[in-house]
């Protein structure tokens, strides 16, 4: 059941079962970019995100309840046309935090958290960056 509580690494969490997976249709997508410098780019993406097989009956997150994640991604655009680039993205996403619907804020800006947003930023950066100087 999703709110179990689960053991990976030493770690305890609840949530999908680490090795599980979801397919995901973004339909109607909205990327806004602005360049800022020469090779560095800011940039927003909102769409809807819906499953393509849908979830089993008693599974999941309550509805309302919010998800914080930090993603890291590559993306290689191939221009097609004058208008149009075929995207492909590839990466990890972290879990910063999350806020039911009944809680005022999310999960690391209560008292109790373990974590700040900006502490949980930086230990997932300092991971990767350990990650990469040792492959």
């Amino acid at each position: 059941m999703y709110d179990t509580f689960k053991i990976h690494d030493k770690k305890i969490y609840t949530g999908m079962k680490v090795g599980g997976s979801h397919s995901w249709n973004y339909n109607n997508g909205k990327w806004f970019e602005t360049k800022k410098a020469p090779d560095k780019w800011t940039f927003t993406f909102d769409s809807l995100k819906t499953r393509i097989t849908p979830a089993p009956k008693n599974t999941g997150a309550t509805r309302k309840t919010k998800f914080h994640w930090y993603i890291i991604a590559d993306q290689i655009a191939t221009k097609i046309d004058e208008n149009s680039y075929i995207t492909s993205m590839k990466g990890v996403k972290f879990k910063i935090g999350h806020k039911r619907p009944y809680w005022r804020t999310f999960s690391y800006n209560y008292p109790n958290a373990l974590y700040t947003h900006k502490e949980r930023v930086i230990q997932i950066l300092e991971e990767i960056l350990k990650e990469l100087k040792t492959t």
